[in-house]
């Protein structure tokens, strides 16, 4: 099925995973509401779809993520309390993000991996083309943002997925997704392997997926018969496995700064550059 034409309306956001390295704040707070700033993680990643055009944010929770429902809704009670203070423009950003966008949710009930979170989410999606941000990666570009950059490249390359990568020390691919393919355009490869968590020895190469997709909707099929790999979990590395050797899967190294905020120390990092650049 050619996606020609189809412009990316929707934005998924896996949000069930439990955040356990930052226990214990997120024993009760959603990780992907931690605040790098005063601003949570999952808000940058909807202000980032936002800015690529999407105008629907479809949310893959879980038990105890009540709180980003409520983010993303108005709060009258705290609305009326600053009601002409100086503190009344702080909520400027996210009323305008409540007023004028989509919100829908669903929720995932065991966590079986990514692969598992994104088919979770197709309810929320349907039968067409769509992004998928994960919200601890945090991304920051003087210019256009990550999934911008990509959104353009798939109207260009309607009928392919894209997985957004970066060169990581060797050392540390057993962390990641790992492809290899060949370049077809400046820092575009065309994908004919990957791999999630490779050791080392066994990387394909040091070119790491990040949290950033953009996915067709055949790879919901791909997941359904996708067995469970790295860790017993459905991985999507694997479903996409599957269209790379269709060779429907490009590779965008982007152009930005990534900051992996599942990391406690890429979390400080970020808070940091975030402080910096603001003063």
């Amino acid at each position: 099925m050619s996606n020609n034409n189809i412009k990316i309306n929707k934005c998924l956001f896996p949000a069930a995973g439990y955040g356990t390295r930052f226990l214990p704040a997120t024993k009760a707070i959603p990780k992907e509401m931690l605040p790098v700033l005063t601003k949570p993680l999952l808000q940058y990643g909807v202000e980032e779809a936002i800015e690529a055009g999407m105008d629907t944010m479809a949310i893959v929770t879980g038990r105890g993520k009540r709180a980003i429902e409520d983010h993303f809704d108005r709060s009258y009670e705290l609305e009326h309390q600053i009601d002409g203070t100086s503190k009344e423009n702080l909520m400027h950003e996210i009323r305008n993000i409540v007023d004028n966008y989509t919100f829908s949710y669903t929720r995932q009930v065991e966590m079986k991996g990514l692969g598992h979170a994104i088919l979770t989410g197709q309810t929320l999606i349907g039968n067409e083309p769509f992004a998928v941000i994960l919200a601890d990666d945090l991304c920051d570009n003087e210019g256009e943002s990550v999934l911008s950059q990509m959104t353009k490249l798939y109207e260009k390359y309607p009928d392919s997925c894209i997985v957004a990568i970066e060169e990581i020390p060797r050392e540390h691919t057993n962390k990641y997704g790992v492809i290899s393919g060949i370049e077809i355009e400046d820092n575009l490869f065309k994908v004919d392997n990957m791999i999630e968590k490779p050791e080392p020895q066994d990387a394909p190469s040091n070119l790491a997926i990040i949290g950033r997709y953009i996915l067709i909707p055949e790879i919901f099929d791909v997941i359904k018969t996708t067995k469970p790999g790295k860790g017993g979990e459905i991985q999507i590395t694997d479903a996409l496995l599957t269209l790379a050797k269709q060779g429907k899967v490009l590779a965008y190294k982007f152009s930005g700064k990534r900051f992996d905020c599942g990391s406690v120390d890429g979390f400080v990092e970020a808070t940091n550059y975030f402080y910096n650049k603001q003063k």
